[in-house]
């Protein structure tokens, strides 16, 4: 599936557009969130987020009372969790479709993010009876990195699994992609299974693996929010050593050799800086399918190609779709909104419907 994409709006106006959209999302999910009754002026909101980042002496007025204050931390670090695992899962998708010359690939359709949950259900079950704490995430008090570590190796292994598996010489076959991401996410699928059926007299452990599987951004810290910018940051140092290789990987493999790309070196790189943020992501939320599929979709048609703007602005892409996502749940549902691995399942689906729909010619050439 080709990706050229003429650009209809130059780069810059979406850099200008996604950070303050970003901002107000952010502002907006802490002002109106679903726990509790959190502040009730801008004036408390803004005192509260200063008092979030241990600067209360800068806050106007007297700080908020002791509730107060954890409600609009407990909105904060959702919301910034919910931008974060946007970005992480954008830009993932981003590497991979330039990578792959192809838009269907995603870290979910190519089995990263299953991938990157059964590392992390290894890694728990590992750890024996802290498996309840630490899959339903950090703790507060005593941050642990395993499922992030274990989610990482799932994920990478996968990916390597899938892009060797897919590979014809230096080519890469869009059926084989497609077939080989089926089929691992099946395979998968029932290793994920097999443990909830072993874990099913472990009350506490079966439920953390299902909300795990459901995807879940409620109950999230600090610690959260630092582990998805660190993994966000080494991903996005990698960016400009493969903005240029991946423009000229549309070719193909043997025209970019040709003008002195290291294939093999941006593969690797590639690979592993999307297989790390799909991984962040993971071990933070759980399973959040398809946001790696549609964010770079629409970057693209909005501002072409070019991966110096594509892959940036699908971090922030994805950060506002996530956040506009979960924040639209919040004032449409209230607290019947559906967990975010759900929401983006029925939106992904459609979309990849869609998106198969409207290159069948192309699809009945292979």
């Amino acid at each position: 599936m080709k990706l050229d994409r003429a650009p209809k709006i130059p780069a810059a106006v979406l850099f200008g557009v996604l950070p303050p959209a970003l901002l107000l999302l952010v502002l907006g999910s802490v002002r109106y969130g679903s726990s509790g009754a959190g502040p009730d002026s801008l004036g408390a909101m803004f005192a509260g987020l200063l008092g979030a980042f241990g600067l209360d002496a800068l806050a106007p007025g007297a700080p908020l009372d002791s509730t107060t204050q954890a409600i609009v931390e407990l909105r904060l670090w959702r919301a910034l969790t919910a931008a974060g695992v946007g970005g992480a899962l954008g830009v993932s998708g981003a590497l991979l479709q330039g990578l792959l010359r192809n838009g269907l690939a995603s870290p979910t359709i190519l089995g990263v993010n299953a991938g990157a949950s059964l590392g992390a259900s290894i890694g728990i079950i590992l750890m024996g009876g802290y498996g309840p704490r630490l899959l339903l995430g950090l703790t507060e008090q005593n941050p642990s990195v395993l499922p992030a570590v274990f989610a990482f190796l799932g994920a990478l292994g996968v990916s390597f699994l899938v892009l060797t598996l897919a590979s014809h010489g230096s080519r890469v076959s869009v059926p084989t992609l497609l077939l080989v991401g089926i089929a691992m996410n099946t395979c998968l699928g029932g290793l994920l299974s097999a443990i909830q059926s072993l874990t099913l007299e472990d009350y506490e452990l079966s439920r953390a693996i299902i909300s795990w599987n459901f995807g879940n951004l409620d109950d999230k810290s600090a610690t959260h929010v630092v582990i998805l910018a660190v993994g966000l940051l080494a991903t996005s140092l990698t960016l400009p050593f493969l903005a240029l290789e991946l423009d000229l990987f549309r070719g193909g493999e043997e025209d970019a050799e040709a003008v002195g790309v290291n294939a093999q070196r941006v593969k690797i790189l590639a690979v592993g800086a999307a297989a790390l943020s799909a991984a962040v992501a993971t071990a933070v939320a759980g399973q959040v399918a398809f946001v790696g599929l549609i964010v770079p979709h629409v970057i693209r048609l909005l501002v072409g190609s070019g991966h110096r703007s594509l892959l940036p602005l699908s971090i922030l892409g994805g950060a506002v779709f996530l956040l506009g996502a979960e924040f639209a749940q919040l004032v449409l549902l209230g607290e019947r909104a559906m967990r975010p691995g759900v929401l983006m399942s029925l939106l992904g689906g459609l979309f990849f419907l869609a998106l198969l729909l409207r290159n069948r010619k192309e699809l009945q050439s292979w």
